[in-house]
């Protein structure tokens, strides 16, 4: 930061720090944004690890350069992976703007948007130029393992949950659940989807309905291609996992 406000003219308001990573760069945004609190208006991460003790990563899932966690980080409720832990200081971000949040395994396809601002205006009502202060930004957030197709658009203030799919063009205007498949302008639920990606079907070898019938003799929604086994839950309006893989099919 001193080096870039040597060489460039930088504005000293807030609003006019950004800083942005992908994967890991974005575990550092995110830290190096809450170790100057004030300093920053704006920060995105992309498919960056926003908690380094998951267990899957300080578990032995997760490599920084080469190197395993334990021999960057120390143990995995230590001090030191705890104050390199962005979730751990995200009181620091209070005052900023976290425009998109997105979990592991995430696939954004070509040509998706993702949008800031639910009632965007370029002048305000007076017709004066709008500042940064009269934009009012609404963060995206796409949970673990869910698909956004390609030229989708997923509305300001919208989230998407884990595993959930939404199709090629479609315009998400509303949250998502847990394993929706949605598609259309605006997006509707038009059924389910497996962790592994493959659509659900219902007791009948059918496509699942985007509200299963709650009264059919076997309501479990299946998967034709890993085995998985799931059931509807409708004050949630989402998936619960029952079974997992059949033995030998992808985790």
């Amino acid at each position: 930061i001193p080096l870039i406000n040597t060489r460039f003219r930088i504005l000293p308001q807030r609003q006019y720090h950004a800083i942005a990573g992908l994967s890991m760069g974005g575990e550092g945004a995110m830290y190096f944004a809450e170790q100057l609190p004030g300093y920053f208006g704006s920060v995105a991460s992309f498919s960056g690890p926003l908690s380094i003790q998951r267990p899957e990563y300080s578990g032995g899932g997760m490599d920084t350069q080469g190197q395993k966690f334990a021999d960057v980080f120390g143990p995995a409720d230590g001090f030191y992976a705890t104050a390199h832990n962005p979730m751990a200081d995200t009181i620091n971000l209070k005052n900023t703007r976290v425009y998109v949040t997105v979990g592991n395994g995430v696939f954004i396809g070509p040509g998706a948007i993702l949008t800031n601002d639910r009632y965007p205006r370029a002048i305000t009502s007076t017709g004066d130029l709008a500042r940064a202060e009269d934009w009012e930004v609404s963060p995206v957030a796409l949970e673990d393992g869910c698909s956004i197709g390609a030229g989708a658009v997923v509305v300001a203030g919208v989230t998407v949950g884990a595993y959930a799919t939404v199709g090629a063009g479609a315009i998400v205007t509303r949250d998502v659940p847990n394993h929706a498949l949605v598609v259309g302008n605006p997006a509707r639920r038009l059924g389910w989807v497996c962790a592994c990606g493959a659509r659900l079907v219902d007791s009948g070898g059918d496509p699942a309905a985007a509200v299963p019938p709650p009264y059919a003799a076997h309501t479990e929604l299946l998967c034709g291609s890993c085995g998985r086994v799931y059931a509807y839950v409708p004050d949630a309006e989402t998936l619960e996992e029952r079974s997992g893989p059949r033995q030998g099919a992808p985790a």
